[in-house]
């Protein structure tokens, strides 16, 4: 297993090295990071000159390539190149922004796991029930709503139960966008007030997409499995129902969701867009949109090798579960 996990992570690094020059590329045909810049007001050739020169842009495409790959590797991600705002360090731009999107897709994502996990095996051990029609209704509703529709559709419901709440003297309880007004205040039990609040949209609109995601394919999985030879086998020698359901038959139906899991949470590290623009959160999602739309290289780039590295993580803990749920994988 050892050998296997190196052999992993030496294939991953040119993989990723790879995407950086790829999306080197695409970022320098978009255009000129100083455009904006330069177009503001009158530049003088020498101030051009100075400004291109930090940037880098006066030096051939593959030396600015590697000249910036040799400065990440070694912990210096460089700093946004719009001149006059500030020049903040990349790095402390794409970790302050993994930072917000960890705490909301871990959430969100530990919740659907769950909720979802649970559903499915109830929905296929009780197929054709009217709980089964009901939740394959429910999950194909949310699969059919834009996320953004659900975002809206719970920020307008949030305004008459907050409304109902401080008529109650229970104050404005859900907050639609950012922090709450003053920041976090009061005590312990305050502040849990207060950041429940906040979380409980966001969190909300992840997790209905996510759930009936996984309850669908929890669901397949398990009717797949409980229409194996091994459990009719089992059904046979007389064990019981719920040891053949979850002895035999549920270990096995979650290898797809495993896999489907880890992928999809390594891949939402890059942020939730929609949900991070709607709610006012300025995580992965809202990061790599305002580098694009500034043309702001290096933040694009930094945000790409850290989402690369949680998809190549959460593949490589897919594939360990995977061998710890199904001893017949043998890795060599």
């Amino acid at each position: 297993m050892l050998n296997y996990v190196i052999r992993r992570i030496l294939i991953a690094i040119p993989l990723i090295v790879l995407a950086t020059f790829l999306c080197f590329g695409l970022v320098t045909a978009m255009g000129d990071p100083l455009g904006d810049w330069k177009t503001a007001a009158p530049r003088t050739p020498e101030a051009v000159a100075v400004e291109e020169q930090i940037v880098g842009y006066n030096q051939p495409f593959f030396q600015r390539y590697g000249h910036w790959l040799a400065n990440f590797v070694q912990g210096d991600w460089n700093r946004d190149v719009v001149p006059g705002d500030g020049n903040q360090p990349v790095k402390e731009q794409v970790l302050s922004a993994l930072g917000v999107t960890i705490k909301l897709v871990v959430l969100a994502e530990l919740i659907a796991i769950t909720i979802g996990m649970v559903i499915g095996v109830i929905s296929a051990v009780r197929q054709y029930s009217m709980f089964d029609y009901s939740v394959t209704g429910i999950a194909f509703l949310l699969f059919s709503m834009p996320l953004f529709c659900i975002a809206m559709i719970l920020k307008s419901l949030a305004v008459p139960l907050n409304n109902a709440m401080q008529s109650a003297g229970l104050g404005r309880w859900i907050t639609t966008s950012g922090n709450p007004v003053g920041g976090y205040n009061g005590d312990f039990w305050h502040r849990v007030y207060q950041v429940t609040g906040v979380y409980i949209l966001p969190v909300l609109c992840l997790l209905a997409i996510q759930f009936a995601l996984y309850s669908r394919f929890q669901r397949g999985s398990m009717l797949e499995a409980l229409n194996s030879d091994y459990v009719r086998t089992a059904q046979a020698k007389g064990i019981s129902q719920t040891r053949v359901i979850m002895r035999h038959a549920f270990r096995n139906a979650l290898l797809p969701v495993v896999t489907l899991s880890a992928l999809n949470i390594g891949a939402n590290f890059g942020g939730a867009v929609i949900t991070e623009t709607v709610f006012g959160w300025n995580g992965m999602g809202r990061l790599i949109v305002n580098g694009v739309s500034h043309i702001e290289p290096w933040v694009v780039l930094g945000w790409l090798v850290v989402t690369a590295i949680f998809i190549v993580v959460f593949n490589l803990i897919a594939d360990i579960l995977y061998s710890y749920l199904d001893p017949r994988i043998r890795l060599s």
